[in-house]
């Protein structure tokens, strides 16, 4: 196991020890601060799969090609593994974590199975990630879905961009204040992250 996907098992066995310890209503009380966003991602779900869907399987995926799925180039936030899990099943939570005990020898990301991502709830980034030759051949004769697709952008920043209280945040503090500690945690340890929200007086 490298050191990627060291970090990837210890933070989601991590989430996963925790939310097994919490009463159920202590855990409704998670899944709901979570629901917002998952409306969100719906949202951005149905865009990808109504304007994009048919061109990146082709182009990308089943001729390896794609730089968001390369060997380890996926970045994932604790918030995603926290929300992952909160919606997952028990077994497709196992899957994950046994494709992360095996050597990755291949191309592609180590989460990236025969079906796409094996994450219920992808992480964001990932999500989100449009190259420049799909974005010029969808939205170039669709200008209104390049200003939907704008729109779902700052949207995603009022989850995950710490210029204010934001989701992301708000999980990343309610594991830390139970003792846990991530790599994961960006944006309580990403001097990036943290000049945001020292700029903003959010620390």
């Amino acid at each position: 196991m490298n050191s990627y996907q060291k970090e990837q098992a210890e933070s989601m066995a991590m989430v996963q020890r925790h939310l097994e310890t919490l009463s159920k209503a202590e855990r409704k009380a998670l899944e709901m601060q979570i629901s917002d966003y998952l409306l969100f991602r719906d949202e951005v779900h149905a865009f990808l799969s109504e304007h994009f869907s048919d061109l990146c399987t082709e182009k990308c995926y089943r001729n390896n090609l794609s730089a968001c799925c390369s060997r380890e180039g996926i970045i994932t936030f604790f918030g995603d593994m926290v929300i992952n899990a909160l919606v997952s099943h028990r077994e497709e939570i196992n899957a994950l974590m046994a494709v992360l005990q095996k050597p990755n020898t291949g191309f592609k990301c180590i989460y990236l199975g025969n079906k796409g991502c094996m994450w219920r709830v992808k992480p964001i980034i990932c999500e989100m990630f449009l190259c420049d030759q799909a974005q010029k051949q969808v939205f170039g004769g669709k200008p209104w879905a390049e200003d939907a697709w704008n729109q779902l952008k700052h949207r995603k920043k009022l989850y995950t961009w710490p210029d204010r209280p934001v989701l992301f945040d708000d999980l990343e503090r309610y594991f830390m204040d139970a003792g846990y500690v991530s790599p994961l945690m960006y944006l309580h340890n990403s001097p990036g992250l943290l000049r945001v929200k020292q700029q903003t007086s959010l620390r």
